[in-house]
């Protein structure tokens, strides 16, 4: 059954989810903030809308671009890190919401993070606490209630581990570093070929108004993995300090519908 849905940010993770829900029979409809893009979409069959978002308001056709579906994929990075100023997510994504609560829009996939966990030590599960520490986290957790606590649209939110695929992978930030700290730490990563089954298998289950941590089951030390990735690509592999033993973070789903429902298809080993 054909299932309209529209996905606000087409970039690394947005544009091949939007391909591959295409391919399954689906409408699609994306946003992007380059004119440029607008005829990449629309050449892939992607019904394309210049939206723009920011704390000041929104700026394009975005009733028009919501009233086009029932299932709508919100995957907005909080954007706040780096140098110069800093915009509020919370701010951006409220406007956001009080657009969707004037449309057709049923059910919603935010695209959040496992930063809402925090400095969290030992196994995470979706049953732990959210503790964040950092501005994106709070923010990040701030925007999951917000539609958390709305009974009138269905939400579930995927918390994403560190993510990577192409074009992105720590090692590459990594190599050549020495005196790195949490060399035995887990690596708590998923790839954007599982970040896209994911939200296929959510879409197709209707699983709806949960919550689900999504990280790839294998959990190498951040030693072990880093160094067989650069050596892979021909990278200086990064030094880490030797250190006592401390618990580090290992983030996990317990959710029985990921565990009944979704073969992870990329191995981190």
């Amino acid at each position: 059954m054909t299932k309209n849905i529209g996905i606000i940010g087409c970039g690394w993770l947005g544009l091949p989810l939007a391909e591959a829900l295409l391919k399954d029979g689906n409408h699609i409809s994306g946003t992007t903030t380059s004119e440029e893009k607008l005829k990449i979409l629309k050449t892939k069959g992607i019904q394309p809308f210049k939206i723009s978002i920011s704390e000041d308001g929104i700026k394009g056709p975005i009733s028009e671009f919501l009233n086009t579906a029932s299932i709508l994929i919100i995957n907005i990075p909080p954007g706040l890190r780096g140098k110069g100023p800093k915009e509020s997510y919370i701010e951006k994504i409220k406007l956001l919401y009080d657009a969707i609560k004037k449309s057709s829009v049923k059910q919603v996939i935010f695209a959040s993070s496992t930063a809402v966990y925090g400095e969290a030590e030992g196994t995470v599960t979706e049953k732990t606490k959210p503790a964040p520490n950092t501005a994106s986290g709070v923010q990040l957790l701030e925007c999951e209630n917000l539609f958390r606590n709305d009974e009138h649209v269905q939400t579930t939110i995927i918390r994403f581990g560190g993510l990577i695929g192409p074009n992105r992978h720590p090692t590459t930030m990594l190599s050549g570093r020495e005196n790195l700290k949490g060399g035995n730490a887990p690596v708590n990563l998923i790839h954007l070929d599982d970040c896209i089954g994911i939200i296929k298998s959510i879409i197709h289950h209707n699983h709806w108004n949960a919550i689900l941590n999504a990280v790839n089951p294998q959990h190498p030390t951040k030693e072990k993995y880093y160094t067989k990735e650069a050596l892979k690509r021909g990278l200086t592999p990064p030094k880490y300090k030797s250190e006592n033993n401390k618990t580090y973070k290992l983030i996990e789903t317990c959710s029985p519908f990921l565990i009944n429902n979704y073969d992870f298809l990329t191995s981190v080993n």
